[in-house]
């Protein structure tokens, strides 16, 4: 199949090298031209422009920052809606607002281009192992058909309902994700003050009910306060807690624990280090100390 795949960063490459891998044909865009290389050398065309993927493709895949950036990407003036042929899907990784994506999915439409809006979970591993989760919203026949193309993805392609849908379950997902990342960071604090070696709190809790994908990943990065290779950038999780309280403010859910860590990673960024792996959120808890 022709496909298209716009934004080739820590998610985007793995997750194009497996579709090139799959046999498909991969037309690729990235605002940092350099970043393409990876993905070129094993196959993928370089495109010009998001107009230029989209006239290349069936389905057009995208993964990038936030809502604005997915919005430029799909109706900038050589974005995607310039090159799309109408019956065309767009598949989009991206994490962003539910209410953008219920927006982006009615201007689509009206285009005669359908948008399923498929945020994932699972990092940078899970892209490069094909393990994602991946929670869509849309219709259910624009999901059914680039189905059996996501699957080469994930382990799960799961549709939670109409545009939005998988956005809003990719909060719920963040919620629990950006919150648990602080309580680990505490718990590895009160081991290492405790005398205890921290970095086997991983291997000792492994299997019990404090275990977690997120202990053993990112549990040990703390203790060694190994944060390179970035997992994924603090100001990413920042943005998602942020869209989850907008939510939550509007639907009157209260979100004590995200609102706890939202602080913690706003704190992050006050120090210069929203960029920065969010492991790093151990290092406002240990001052310095280890």
């Amino acid at each position: 199949m022709n496909l298209g795949f716009i934004g080739i960063g820590l998610m985007g490459r793995p997750m194009t090298l497996r579709l090139l891998a799959a046999g498909h044909r991969v037309t690729v865009w990235n605002r940092s031209r350099e970043k393409l290389a990876a993905v070129v050398e094993k196959g993928a065309s370089s495109g010009g422009s998001p107009a230029e993927v989209a006239r290349e493709s069936e389905i057009v895949m995208m993964c990038v920052t936030d809502q604005r950036a997915a919005e430029e990407v799909l109706f900038g003036a050589d974005g995607v809606t310039a090159g799309a042929k109408p019956g065309s899907i767009v598949v989009d990784f991206s994490s962003i607002a539910p209410a953008s994506a219920r927006e982006f999915a009615t201007r689509l439409e009206a285009m005669g281009i359908g948008l399923v809006d498929a945020p994932v979970s699972g990092g940078v591993a899970g892209a490069e192992n094909g393990s994602l989760a991946i929670m869509a919203g849309g219709r259910e026949e624009h999901v059914e058909r680039v189905r059996s193309v996501v699957m080469h993805l994930a382990q799960r392609f799961t549709r939670m309902g109409d545009s939005g849908a998988g956005q809003a379950t990719k909060l719920a997902n963040q919620v629990i994700v950006g919150s648990l990342i602080a309580v680990i960071a505490e718990a590895v604090r009160l081991a290492e003050a405790s005398g205890v070696d921290a970095t086997r709190l991983p291997e000792a809790l492994k299997g019990g009910f404090a275990d977690s994908l997120p202990l053993q990943i990112f549990g040990a990065r703390m203790a060694a306060r190994r944060f390179e290779p970035s997992l994924g950038a603090a100001a990413i999780m920042l943005k998602d807690l942020e869209n989850a309280a907008t939510v939550a403010k509007e639907k009157g859910v209260p979100l004590p624990m995200s609102s706890t860590a939202v602080q913690l990673y706003r704190m992050l960024a006050a120090h210069g280090k929203a960029e920065q792996e969010i492991s790093t959120i151990i290092e406002l808890l240990a001052g310095g100390r280890k």
